[in-house]
């Protein structure tokens, strides 16, 4: 008999099943220093009186400071936001693909970006805004690393905050032992973020939240990375919890899209980052 218990072999297979399905991402190609002139990452920007916070977007695995953000960045930038974003996660000798490190050392490298961001736009707090594991691991940074008294809100589109099981495919199990060894060995990032890792046990225990910031998570029931999909939900004072289908039944969105170029998303997005100027999300938000 193997000597692999039954919990070993699940989260092994559902490593590879995680690997599988980030791989999905379509190959970028764009490196994060060629970012386009579309007017963010500008240092020398200076938040409005309407909107005073910089915005830190963060991309998920297997993303980057350009290709995650093409939609959004723009979008915000023509509301009048200053708005940065930051490669994390790098492993040796893998260009352009990032997010892959360990999930807690990618937080460390957050908080020196958003150090960063707040010096040279003179702002005592930013709003952060992120995709998949963009959305999950700035809680360790509030949490942990002091975020919280940097931080006014944290907007998740997509996020894997307690993990992802892959759509339950643990029927393939017995397959695969000695996945979850390897992954977290060449690949630390995916296996921080299979449902009951170590790193989500620590991140989830004595609550959720962290007082003082707001939170906003964006979700699709369509989602095939993060399963199921309300796994993303937070629980604890000041969340907002919002399934994209709720605002558009016919959205169709899945993991991807709700980052990369849904602008109902991005509507709810804004919303979340000026709530007291918030106007409702419809299907109609797919044109504005």
């Amino acid at each position: 008999m193997l000597p692999w218990n039954r919990n070993h072999v699940r989260r092994s297979v559902a490593a590879v099943l995680l690997a599988v399905a980030v791989a999905l991402v379509p190959a970028t190609t764009a490196r994060a220093g060629d970012a386009p002139s579309r007017g963010w990452n500008d240092y020398s920007c200076k938040p409005s009186t309407a909107h005073p916070r910089p915005v830190v977007l963060v991309h998920g695995t297997f993303g980057n400071a350009v290709d995650n953000w093409l939609g959004l960045a723009p979008y915000l930038v023509a509301r009048g936001y200053c708005v940065y974003s930051l490669d994390y996660g790098r492993l040796p000798g893998v260009p352009f693909l990032h997010g892959l490190g360990p999930v807690a050392k990618s937080a460390e490298e957050l908080d020196a970006f958003v150090d960063k961001v707040l010096a040279a736009t003179g702002a005592a707090e930013a709003d952060l805004v992120g995709h998949s594991q963009g959305g999950m691991m700035p809680r360790h940074y509030l949490k942990f690393l002091g975020g919280a008294a940097e931080v006014n809100a944290l907007v998740g589109i997509a996020p894997d905050n307690h993990g992802t099981t892959l759509g339950g495919l643990t029927a393939l199990l017995p397959y695969f032992p000695g996945a979850e060894d390897l992954l977290t060995t060449a690949t630390p990032a995916l296996a921080d973020q299979i449902a009951g890792s170590d790193f989500l046990n620590r991140l989830n225990a004595g609550g959720d939240t962290v007082p003082g910031v707001r939170y906003t998570v964006l979700a699709t029931r369509y989602d095939q990375v993060v399963t199921p999909y309300r796994s993303g939900f937070l629980d604890g004072p000041n969340v907002r919890n919002v399934l994209l289908q709720d605002l558009c039944p016919v959205d169709l969105s899945e993991h991807l899209a709700i980052g990369l170029f849904d602008r109902i998303a991005f509507h709810e997005v804004a919303n979340a980052l000026d709530p007291a100027n918030a106007r409702p999300t419809t299907c109609a938000a797919a044109f504005s």
